[in-house]
């Protein structure tokens, strides 16, 4: 009972992160003992980080996330509502204008500058980045990821990325063998 209390008396801790009561005692990057805080320069979007004790662990958002300092989370530009920091600001990249009927099916577009990356337009308006597993691209024509090589204008996107082998291991991997060793067996009795 006592340790699921003390866990419990943690994640309050943990959730009650900036709480306004803590005296501020500053340090690099924490403005507060605990905490998570956005990069101090305000153009960095996608850096924050997260200060127990005063010491600080700089943390990047995944591609095409941004920090939010309402919630503590990495979010899209669109909910994180950060000043210079929204789609348009970050990624270069307006939806196409569309009928109705297409954007409320949040229509895809590949990223103009990088094969592995594209847009799904939320309601037809707002952008939100997304990527293809590596080795993949965005295929323009299927509106989904494939391989690479598989699609004529991206065939050669990853050819100073990745060898053809790890292009081969990444389309055909090996199948997973079965751990017996570690799997305890029981045998059924029958009464």
């Amino acid at each position: 009972f006592f340790q699921k209390f003390r866990f419990l008396i943690l994640i309050l801790i943990l959730l009650n992160k900036n709480d306004v009561s803590e005296s501020p005692q500053s340090s690099q990057h924490c403005p507060r003992m605990h905490g998570y805080f956005a990069h101090e320069d305000t153009r960095i979007c996608d850096i924050f980080y997260y200060c127990v004790e005063g010491k600080f662990n700089m943390i990047t958002c995944p591609a095409g996330l941004v920090f939010s300092e309402k919630t503590g989370i990495c979010n899209w530009p669109d909910e994180a509502k950060k000043n210079g920091c929204g789609s348009r600001e970050l990624f270069n990249f307006t939806c196409p204008k569309v009928d109705e009927a297409v954007a409320a099916t949040h229509p895809r577009y590949a990223d103009p500058d990088d094969c592995q990356y594209f847009y799904v337009c939320i309601n037809g308006e707002t952008p939100r980045r997304n990527g293809c597993k590596l080795g993949q691209a965005f295929d323009e024509k299927t509106k989904k990821c494939d391989w690479a090589r598989k699609i004529p204008e991206c065939s050669a996107w990853y050819k100073d990325r990745l060898t053809e082998e790890e292009l081969d291991a990444l389309e055909n991997p090996l199948p997973k063998l079965k751990d017996h060793a570690n799997k305890a067996t029981r045998k059924r009795t029958r009464s």
